[in-house]
């Protein structure tokens, strides 16, 4: 984080990036000193309400944050300004997007946890849009103009107030993570489940956190004396980028049980400041993050170690357990919506785990002639993991000749012409056996 001070004796000069939150009600004048180098502008945590009119001096800027200011309308200078982006102005009190506040250039808005109604017909003008993230609004329709973004590959509407999912929504051609939870179409049922007390847990380390919690190791003890190492997923607030926690539990608990996702034991109840929970069973260290979250750059795709690769058996045994999780999942009408690298866990072996249900969105029960499109919506997330990982493995060419046109299908365009999990699923698992027979 920078300060003021470092801003205006000239200590920034030349940055590429800036960070400023020092309670700001004002644009401070002194930023147009790096127009000449500032690409990435974040003034999240302030109480800014708007933006000067000639913000387009910084003509390099490509990313600007602004959230949690006090903002009731995106300013319409964003539209003026060449090299943007990417904006977010999530957690404000945005009521209003003018089509004259989109970039030409937008490739990745946030407008999360507002209280906008409307979007712009214009939005679907915005061709390279690739990211559109709007959960914790008050929308009641989508522009059918949306349509036309076929760039579009990362969509999150959860929490909003829409009464059904447009039929042409699920047939933009890259579309890919999709989160639609908590809408009067898509509630979460009421899933039973055993609770287990805050005062039974024993808090450790911190074992990481994402987007909607943080997860903890902890010692659960038990009421009969024994005890048990467990994780402990702690929510942090009402909205998150992807949805609510209250969507979250629900799909967690309705996923049940399955080899390749992270089995759930109970939710937390009598947590001291109210914080809502699930416990989780515990992962062998052994397991690592397959993947890193996107970067500003790489926007809707994993980030991964330069020169990282996974041998090819390894590889198609953890695209075998990822697809068995997503046909299971698929089974109980469940959207995973964020089916990526940087949620599953594997092990030298391959073994792998889904994670992180964030995202997760249960099928629309009004609507069944829309559930075999989502199903195939989420193959093309299947998809671009496969690719990844078939571009870091040496496999032998008789496999990849077999999968290059398994990835063909689950990429093209026309969704409903896609496979579906069953076939990929016994399609890797077949390649697997065959891998194995070729052992020595």
């Amino acid at each position: 984080m920078h300060t003021l001070d470092q801003l205006r004796s000239g200590q920034l000069h030349g940055v590429t990036r800036l960070d400023l939150a020092e309670a700001l009600e004002h644009f401070p004048e002194e930023i147009f000193r790096l127009a000449d180098s500032l690409e990435v502008l974040n003034l999240s945590d302030n109480r800014l309400s708007d933006l000067p009119p000639d913000l387009p001096r910084l003509h390099k800027l490509k990313v600007l944050f602004c959230s949690n200011n006090r903002f009731e309308h995106v300013p319409e200078v964003l539209g003026r300004c060449p090299a943007l982006r990417m904006v977010g102005f999530k957690s404000n009190r945005i009521r209003e997007l003018s089509e004259r506040a989109l970039p030409p250039r937008l490739r990745w808005l946030i407008l999360t946890d507002n209280r906008l109604e409307t979007l712009p017909d214009a939005l679907g003008d915005c061709a390279d849009l690739q990211k559109l993230m709007l959960a914790g609004n008050r929308l009641r329709s989508l522009p059918a103009s949306l349509a036309r973004c076929h760039n579009l590959e990362l969509l999150r509407i959860a929490a909003n107030q829409l009464p059904a999912l447009p039929d042409w929504l699920l047939e933009l051609p890259r579309l890919a993570w999709l989160a639609y939870a908590g809408n009067p179409f898509a509630r979460h049922p009421d899933t039973p489940a055993a609770e287990v007390s805050w005062r039974e847990l024993e808090l450790e380390q911190e074992l990481g956190q994402g987007a909607s919690g943080v997860i903890h190791q902890a010692r659960w003890q038990k009421a009969d004396g024994s005890s048990e190492p467990v994780a402990l997923k702690l929510f942090k607030g009402q909205m998150t980028s992807d949805g609510t926690p209250a969507s979250e539990m629900s799909a967690c608990l309705a996923g049940g049980t399955h080899p390749n996702l992270i089995g759930v034991l109970a939710r937390l109840r009598d947590h001291p400041s109210g914080m809502q929970g699930l416990l989780l069973r515990l992962i062998d260290p052994g397991f690592h993050t397959l993947a890193g979250p996107p970067s500003l750059e790489s926007c809707s795709r994993d980030t991964y170690s330069p020169g990282w690769a996974l041998p090819f058996e390894q590889a198609l045994r953890l695209l075998s357990g990822i697809a068995s999780a997503a046909l299971h999942l698929h089974g109980q009408g469940i959207n995973h919506g964020d089916l990526y690298g940087h949620n599953i866990l594997f092990d030298e072996a391959g073994n792998a785990v889904l994670g992180d249900f964030g995202a997760a969105s249960f099928y629309p029960p009004d609507a069944p002639s829309q559930h075999a499109a989502l199903q195939r919506i989420e193959v093309r997330a299947f998809a671009i993991l496969l690719e990844e990982l078939m571009t870091r493995s040496e496999m032998p060419a008789s496999h990849r000749q077999a999968l290059e046109p398994l990835l063909t299908r689950c990429q093209q365009g026309h969704v409903r012409d896609r496979p579906d999990f069953a076939e990929i699923e016994a399609t890797l698992s077949t390649l697997l056996l065959l891998a194995q027979d070729d052992r020595p």
